[in-house]
């Protein structure tokens, strides 16, 4: 709801409005998400596995987590993470760690691309292709 008024004061007791510019969102990377809130040293590989996540992306571009490419680059980015903390990480997980970066929803291809992409074709080897050649 886009409403006029009071700059930010903070003294509505509601939840602060989120904007969203360029697929960024706006919760902080620096933030420990609440469940590590409670520990310096969660709160430190936190802060580790965001860096790894960063250097990740280096390699494994997040534009190329849109259409045909999206499996193979969460992938890399699940191998990468593996090998940089010798654990294995689900694809929601870094889904999720990619999701206080990015705005994935605008990641999401929309119906003419899946239209596109599930479209399918008959195929089929020319007869020549089969035929033995008598020499």
């Amino acid at each position: 709801m886009k409403g006029g008024g009071g700059g930010g004061g903070g003294s509505g007791g509601g939840k602060p409005r989120e904007e969203e510019q360029d697929g960024m969102s706006v919760h902080s990377p620096c933030k420990a998400p609440p469940s590590s809130a409670s520990s310096l040293p969660k709160e430190q590989s936190q802060v580790e596995l965001e860096l790894r996540l960063l250097e990740a992306l280096e390699i494994y571009p997040p534009v190329k987590l849109q259409g045909i490419h999206r499996h193979f680059v969460l992938y890399g980015l699940m191998e990468f993470l593996r090998r940089s903390f010798d654990r294995n990480f689900s694809s929601d997980e870094v889904l999720q760690l990619l999701d206080r970066f990015y705005n994935l929803e605008m990641l999401k291809p929309d119906e003419e691309e899946m239209d596109i992409l599930n479209h399918e074709e008959e195929f089929s080897l020319p007869q020549s292709f089969f035929v033995k050649e008598e020499s």
